[in-house]
């Protein structure tokens, strides 16, 4: 029943755009789109992994309906407790990541969970010096959080979990637009 609703919508979909988009010299016209109406927002995933690992099933769909700057303040809680309860690296009070920052202070970073990006400097997730600057496509993303997470305050602290062991993509990136290597 359902894949037959799929084939009436995409054949009307398609007779749509036949019957409308030419004209009689048979080129294309564009129209403009109507984008009124109410959207809400289902997912969100700012940094990768942190909404996967840190929000509770139970909370998974306010968290991703909560806008970005209401998050710290609603959820950093149960950012620290879960990251506490994960991590070795923060067991005693006042233990501290690479960043220098305890757990309840991390926990209110990543519980806003946003891509931050830096306007004036190096975009990368991290490069020894700069650190959530943005995201380059070679940039090890779950090895960075995986070390901000579980590596203590000099990244030695725990290091079979600090480390997903992909150390580079499968195919070179490109250097011209669209950057991405081309699928297997």
């Amino acid at each position: 029943m359902k894949l037959n609703t799929i084939k009436i919508l995409t054949l009307s979909i398609l007779s749509i755009f036949t019957l409308t988009s030419c004209d009689e010299d048979d080129t294309m016209t564009m129209t403009s789109l109507d984008f009124s109406g109410s959207y809400m927002q289902k997912d969100q995933m700012g940094r990768p992994a942190i909404n996967t690992v840190f929000v509770n099933s139970d909370m998974k769909d306010d968290f991703n309906i909560t806008i970005p700057s209401e998050q710290g303040t609603k959820f950093s809680t149960m950012f620290e407790t879960n990251l506490k309860a994960l991590s070795p690296a923060y067991a005693n009070e006042g233990d501290k990541n690479a960043l220098m920052l305890d757990a309840r202070t991390f926990a209110s970073v990543l519980a806003t969970d946003v891509l931050t990006v830096s306007l004036d400097g190096k975009t990368t997730f991290y490069d020894g010096t700069n650190v959530l600057t943005g995201r380059a496509l070679a940039d090890d993303v779950i090895t960075v959080e995986l070390l901000l997470i579980f590596g203590g305050e000099d990244f030695s602290e725990n290091p079979t979990l600090s480390n997903d062991n992909v150390d580079a993509n499968d195919k070179e990136f490109l250097s011209s637009f669209p950057y991405l290597a081309s699928p297997w």
